[in-house]
């Protein structure tokens, strides 16, 4: 059976940022994988009931493992502690990477849920550091492997090489 990746829904278009904005990524290759049936497209924050749009919200403290751990939390602009939302968030996407199969996943980096190689610093000034959000942190601790928008083409290598051996 092919590997089904779990992808952002905004990276495939859906207006569901804090923002109400996508982050579509176009690609040839994501566009082959959605017709192939092997993308599952999802918004953790909002199946955790996030709406869109809402405040911006930051990893104060460490990234998404030490979030997991409790020592980390996310807060939005305003200095809301929404925390429990978002580790649900997390929950829900292992949750639906596991229950459709996925092997890996596509999403957005520096977003406190879906940040892959980076996120903010908890300063709302824009300012990146490494570390990874929770979603990606969670599905990384349970053996998805979590690629961006960036690393894309690592994905497609190892997809290559698994349809490559299948045959």
């Amino acid at each position: 059976m092919r590997s089904k990746i779990l992808v952002s829904a905004c990276l495939m278009g859906f207006k569901v940022r804090y923002n109400a904005h996508d982050k579509p990524f176009v690609s040839d290759e994501l566009d082959r994988l959605k017709h192939a049936g092997r993308l599952v497209i999802h918004c953790p924050e909002l199946a955790a009931g996030l709406s869109t749009p809402r405040l911006p919200a930051e990893l104060v403290g460490g990234d998404g493992e030490a979030a997991l751990r409790g020592e980390a939390q996310i807060l939005e602009s305003n200095g809301c502690d929404v925390t429990p939302h978002y580790l649900l968030a997390a929950w829900l996407a292992l949750r639906t990477a596991q229950q459709n199969g996925c092997k890996y996943a596509l999403m957005t980096d520096a977003s406190p849920t879906c940040g892959t190689d980076t996120r903010y610093d908890g300063t709302f000034s824009g300012t990146r550091i490494a570390g990874a959000g929770v979603a990606a942190a969670l599905l990384s601790l349970h053996g998805i492997k979590v690629f961006n928008e960036k690393t894309l083409p690592q994905l497609l290598i190892l997809l290559k090489a698994e349809e490559e051996e299948a045959q």
